[in-house]
Order: C-alpha cells, then sequence, then structure tokens
C-alpha cells in the first residue's frame, strides 16, 4: 500500500482543524479522485501526502512506507523524488524550453550520464506526443500543451505515485479529457495518480475510485457518486480561479 491513512486529523498552519478522522488508502496503480467544495480541504490533505504539512493527530499515516507522525525534514527529498507532482499552474520555468525544464529536475535530481538524461527526457515527450515541441518556451504553448509538459516533468523519475491539484481546472473541456486519458494510461505502468476535480462530468468518462471532502470529512463515493448534491460549478471555478498561486513552494522536483 502506497498511502494508508487511518483516523488522521488534518490541520492547517494556522492550527484550524480542516478534516477529521479521515481513512484514506491508496494502492499501486489506482486512479483517484477527491471531489468537494472550495474549501472541504481537497488541497490541504495533498499537501500532508507532499509533506508540505505535518500529520500528528493519526491511528495510521504512512506515505511511501513512512510514518508522518514525527518524519524527520531530512527525508523529505528523497521521498519527494518518488513522487509527481502537477499544479493547475503547470509551474515550469518561464526562462528555459521545455527539454531545459526536463533537463534541469533530471540534473537536479542526481543523473549524470548526458547521453541517459537524453534518452529520459525523449521517452518521457513521446509518452505524452510532445517531442516536436523539445525546443519551444512554456509561452509559446497552449495551455493544454504546457499541461503534457508538467506531466512528463511528473513521470521523469519514474515514480510510485503522482497528485495533482487540479490539472484540469484552466483547461477546456477537450483538452481536459485528454489530460485525464493520459494520467489513467500512466496508471497502466503501476504508478498510482491522485487527482483533485470540480469536473464532475470527468467522473463518468474516467471512472475510478472517488472520495469526497465535506463537513470537515472526507468519505469514499466511489459506487454512488452520481448522487452528490449539484454544485453550482460556474461558482466554484470562479472562486477557484481566484486562488493566488504566487506564494506557493516550488515542489516540482
Amino acid at each position: 500500500m502506497l498511502i494508508d491513512y487511518k483516523k488522521v486529523n488534518i490541520y492547517q498552519k494556522d492550527g484550524i482543524l480542516v478534516l477529521q478522522d479521515v481513512d484514506f488508502h491508496v494502492d499501486e496503480g489506482e486512479f483517484i479522485y477527491i471531489v468537494g467544495r472550495v474549501g472541504a480541504g481537497k488541497s490541504t490533505l495533498l499537501k500532508t501526502l507532499y509533506f508540505e504539512l505535518d500529520v500528528n493527530e493519526a491511528e495510521n499515516a504512512f506515505v511511501l512506507n513512512h510514518d508522518l507522525r514525527g518524519l524527520k525534514r531530512k527525508y523529505i527529498p528523497a521521498l519527494r523524488r518518488q513522487m509527481g507532482i502537477i499544479f493547475q499552474d503547470f509551474q515550469l520555468l518561464s526562462d528555459r524550453t521545455v527539454h531545459d525544464n526536463l533537463e534541469f529536475v533530471l540534473k537536479a535530481t542526481g543523473w549524470k550520464s548526458q547521453e541517459e538524461i537524453e534518452e529520459r527526457i525523449n521517452d518521457v515527450l513521446e509518452d505524452v506526443e510532445m517531442q516536436d515541441m523539445k525546443d519551444r518556451y512554456p509561452h509559446e504553448l497552449s495551455g493544454g500543451e504546457q499541461q503534457r509538459i508538467a506531466i512528463a516533468r511528473a513521470i521523469l523519475n519514474k515514480p510510485k505515485v503522482i497528485i495533482a491539484d487540479e490539472p484540469t481546472g484552466n483547461l477546456d473541456a477537450e483538452t481536459a479529457s485528454h489530460i485525464v486519458a493520459l494520467l489513467r494510461q500512466v496508471t497502466l505502468t503501476g504508478t498510482s495518480v491522485i487527482m483533485t476535480t470540480h469536473n464532475i462530468p470527468l467522473l463518468n468518462q474516467y471512472p475510478g475510485i472517488v472520495y469526497r471532502c465535506i463537513d470537515h470529512h472526507l468519505e469514499e463515493i466511489t459506487n454512488d457518486y452520481n448522487k452528490i448534491a449539484i454544485y453550482n460549478v460556474d461558482e466554484e471555478q470562479e472562486a477557484h480561479s481566484k486562488v493566488d498561486y504566487s506564494a506557493r513552494e516550488d515542489l516540482s522536483l
């Protein structure tokens, strides 16, 4: 099991309780959606998974076989290298080409052989069908293309799990569908994908395990997600688009 949460209490950094008694489990190759209203705790839950928020109150709180209760900070970089993290705002380095964005990550995570680096870059760009964009800068790409590069970056080190926070939030419906199809394809290699979304129709198009954040709790609703109370999607997306990402720590490595 890659992630094993049992009766976990999750707090914001200011000490406010966001989610209580969370049971959440992820095995290899699973595709998991997390849905819920803005402010319900979806992104806060993800932050505990990639160690931006601490977990101290839990019966079980294991990520990649490490107990989060009292996890030493020195282990976090190595654990993050076993993950791919994808954000809605892409977080590509604007002053570097697609190739150089990917090369930067590989060198920063210990790759030495330039021949192996080039081979891996070519492989992941082929996986996301972006091999012809290697020499483009991020501003020369569409939103969907940038997100494909963000996915390529996330799979560079063959992660055990990909964590995607609203990866389709700024994309049109057709492009969003292509992105989710690509992430589903990644699970065929054994990598698990955990994805937050407001785009409920995607759950019909690409079924997976579904959890919902509601009333400070996380509940699995895979078998009856279609009974979710109807959201005012436009209102939710508008509120989400106002989130300030400028202060977010760069976790692309």
